[in-house]
């Protein structure tokens, strides 16, 4: 960073500022993880530098001979990673992916059906504050509020009384895994296109961790960072008979140029996923939360479903008497990184809710294991009793054990040297 330093020293400070927090914390958000070495070289190259909207052979600009194989590249991995028959990987991030889906096989004021945000859906899913719940007809599947999973029954008979054009599976908060052939009985029974949203388990699917979408959904909408461990893009996925629609919708239907830097990137990521290595690095995901899950109910935290299957835990804070918006706060302060978050059902409002969401996937490329969990578990159990007796004296300690600890597990891409 030495160019970066001599040209713009504040700048360049946040930069390593964030590289040490990134570091030093352990970080729990379940959207979030380190990307290889070899992904952030990939997203800093020139490749910023150019400009190539439409698609390989079909460019609107000129000086396309090195982008055109690179998406190619990209473009044939994700095929190959996911069994897919076609492959988009212009998307920029995963709503505008979402929006594209939207585009693609809808009309304004279509009906739209998906997982209720309050019960772990996403906003782009149909939800009242985004453009997908304002031009289009929501209807929202729930949970069952005795066992936090997803109500197939209240799904097939929503399906068959609203007849929506579209139906989502998959969402932001579900820690269990989705059962794509049954959302997939209930698009055909109904006549609805079936969208599955993979952004938070595409790393998961792809390493053999989660069952695949591809072969029951026509339509694999998912974003490359995450557990996929690539840069801050997205892809959608599709049967050969929605390819055209898929492309036409993204490019010229929303976006201009690719960002071709990412698309490089998302190339590397793609090759890491497919390694052995990599499906091995998905299963101790899950094993670490199932572990750490475990360890947090032990402590007497009530989690909703009981557990988890995936990588993400979600807990609800209630009979702790504690929220989780002040929980995350102080839990940041004491080296734990995670984000508050609505649970089923919550009699919170949104932006101060009873739920904490967490997920395993940084922790596991940092290289901790089923044997962390525990302590892990006690941390936030110290951090959350602190809250509660408005005792913020254990919050240095934590943070001090945790940089200790974290000092044993390399940081891809930086060294605290």
């Amino acid at each position: 960073m030495s160019r970066l330093q001599a040209e713009d020293p504040q700048i360049a400070g946040l930069v390593q500022d964030e590289a040490r927090r990134q570091f030093e914390k352990i970080r729990l958000i379940a959207s979030e993880n380190y990307v290889s070495p070899a992904v952030l070289e990939a997203t800093g190259s020139v490749l910023t530098n150019k400009y190539s909207e439409g698609y390989a052979g079909r460019r609107y600009y000129e000086g396309q001979q090195n982008v055109d194989p690179i998406e190619l590249l990209a473009v044939e991995r994700a095929r190959d990673l996911f069994g897919a028959e076609h492959a988009n990987v212009q998307p920029y991030s995963g709503s505008p992916a979402n929006l594209a889906v939207y585009l693609a096989f809808l009309d304004p004021g279509d009906k739209v059906m998906g997982l209720s945000l309050p019960m772990g859906g996403h906003l782009t899913h149909g939800w009242s504050v985004s453009a997908t719940g304002k031009w289009f007809t929501p209807v929202r599947y729930e949970v069952r509020a005795d066992t936090g999973r997803i109500d197939m029954d209240q799904v097939r008979d929503l399906a068959l009384k609203e007849r929506p054009k579209l139906i989502w599976c998959g969402g932001t908060a579900v820690p269990r895994t989705i059962d794509f052939p049954a959302f997939a009985e209930i698009a055909r029974e109904t006549g609805a296109v079936l969208a599955a949203d993979i952004a938070h388990i595409a790393g998961l699917v792809a390493g053999g961790a989660h069952p695949s979408p591809v072969g029951h959904a026509e339509v694999v909408t998912t974003t490359t960072h995450k557990t996929l461990r690539g840069p801050r893009g997205a892809m959608i996925l599709s049967t050969a008979e929605r390819a055209a629609a898929v492309d036409k919708a993204v490019f010229p239907g929303l976006q201009g140029g690719p960002h071709d830097h990412t698309t490089a990137a998302i190339a590397v990521a793609l090759k890491e996923a497919a390694a052995p290595e990599f499906a091995a690095y998905a299963h101790r995901i899950v094993a670490n939360a199932r572990a750490l899950a475990a360890a947090l109910a032990e402590r007497g935290y009530d989690l909703v479903s009981g557990g988890t299957d995936n990588h993400l835990v979600l807990i609800d804070l209630t009979s702790k008497g504690v929220a989780g918006k002040p929980a995350a706060q102080a839990l940041d302060r004491a080296g734990v990184e995670l984000n508050y978050n609505a649970v089923p059902f919550d009699p919170r409002k949104p932006f101060d809710p009873s739920g904490l969401r967490l997920g395993t996937a940084a922790i596991t490329t940092r290289g901790l294991g089923e044997e962390q969990m525990p302590r892990i578990a006690a941390w936030i159990d110290a951090v959350v009793a602190g809250v509660a007796k408005e005792d913020r004296a254990v919050e240095a300690r934590v943070a001090a054990e945790i940089r200790e600890l974290l000092a044993g597990y390399p940081m891809p891409g930086w060294s605290a040297a």
